[in-house]
């Protein structure tokens, strides 16, 4: 067993306490949360009361300083993340941060500027890659058991109503980043891309529909892999029945996954073409997708002093894929994922300098 890891929590908001906090009480033997930090005190302090956690502050420094924890969760608003990133790899912590990683491929390159080898790393949340099933289609795909993969569906159907959006940070490019590409269908694209890999180009358009609000509330996109493989990635919040699902047609199969927020293994279907035998395919295990689930993984990869995974270059694919959806969907061109670099204006921020507002509407 490895160390039990001193945590502190930044953002004593929903996804603290509905996720985050489930997760660590559930690898207590591993992890230890001494401390919370929010930019209200009356919620640090009422977050703290809650779940017995020692010490409350509204002052990220100060309490790096004071409980020097082994980890950092960040639970923040998308445009805190970077500040409080910055500065809980400079105290020494490693850190995990909640989605979207950051507001620009600007913004999480400076981030891995500042990790050192063997660690401190930062990883972000995307939960999604780490139940049993994911994990079996994974290892299935990388011995070809199923064949090449050729065609696939990405579909974040989701429903988020006005009243969603009269959150001030929501739906600002400036604060949020984006909108259902960055912050709902981010979780699927990026299961997507951790079973398939690398993609090479995304075609795409995208509107504000019905939503008020600055970034768009719809996406389309079709992207090519560099296996040859073709995938349709839609992301929207304006679906009445909701549903997450994604599908992968193979040379000798079809894998589909059909959820919303989270699966299991009853999620998945696994249909061999004719003639094929699927014996053994199916998962053996059955670990639901949870932030349990992939907490566990980063504490492994802090005990051995490795990068974890959803983190570095493997974390910045996805950042990748959402700003070539954007940079293609406001410029009306194919984008190569070659192109996202320093020097491009979609590189610094998302809809590319105000360019969606240019032409919405």
């Amino acid at each position: 067993m490895g160390t039990r890891h001193r945590v502190a929590i930044v953002g004593a908001g929903g996804i603290a306490a509905g996720r985050h906090l489930p997760a660590l009480r559930a690898l207590a033997d591993r992890a230890e949360v001494v401390a919370v930090v929010d930019a209200d005190g009356d919620r640090a302090a009422a977050f703290a009361a809650e779940w017995d956690v020692p010490h409350h502050s509204t002052d990220l420094a100060a309490t790096l300083e004071a409980a020097r924890p082994d980890l950092v969760v960040i639970c923040t608003p998308p445009a805190a993340h970077h500040e409080g990133v910055l500065a809980s790899l400079a105290a020494g912590a490693w850190v995990w941060c909640e989605k979207p990683p950051v507001l620009s491929l600007a913004e999480y390159d400076d981030l891995a500027s500042h990790e050192r080898e063997g660690g401190p790393y930062v990883g972000y949340v995307f939960q999604h890659r780490f139940g049993s099933a994911a994990q079996t289609l994974r290892r299935q795909i990388a011995d070809s058991t199923l064949g090449r993969p050729l065609v696939g569906v990405c579909h974040t159907l989701w429903y988020r109503d006005h009243d969603y959006y009269a959150v001030p940070w929501r739906g600002k490019w400036e604060t949020e980043g984006g909108g259902p590409a960055m912050g709902h269908g981010i979780h699927q694209m990026d299961l997507m891309l951790s079973l398939l890999g690398d993609w090479r180009e995304i075609r795409a358009l995208m509107g504000t529909l019905d939503r008020d609000v600055a970034t768009e509330d719809v996406s389309i996109a079709a992207v090519a892999f560099e296996s040859g493989a073709l995938v349709s990635v839609v992301n929207s919040v304006l679906s009445p029945r909701q549903e997450s699902y994604l599908r992968f047609d193979f040379t000798d199969a079809t894998v589909e996954v059909s959820h919303l927020y989270g699966y299991d293994n009853s999620n998945w279907t696994w249909t061999p073409r004719d003639g094929v035998d699927a014996t053994g395919w199916l998962p053996t295990a059955d670990v639901p997708s949870s932030h349990t689930a992939q907490l566990a993984a980063f504490l492994d990869a802090m005990d051995r002093g490795e990068r974890p995974p959803a983190s570095g270059r493997d974390g910045r694919r996805t950042m990748e894929l959402i700003t070539g959806l954007y940079e293609s969907a406001i410029t009306g061109r194919p984008v190569l994922r070659s192109e996202l670099a320093p020097g491009n204006p979609f590189y610094d921020r998302l809809d590319g300098g105000g360019r969606y507002q240019e032409i919405a509407r």
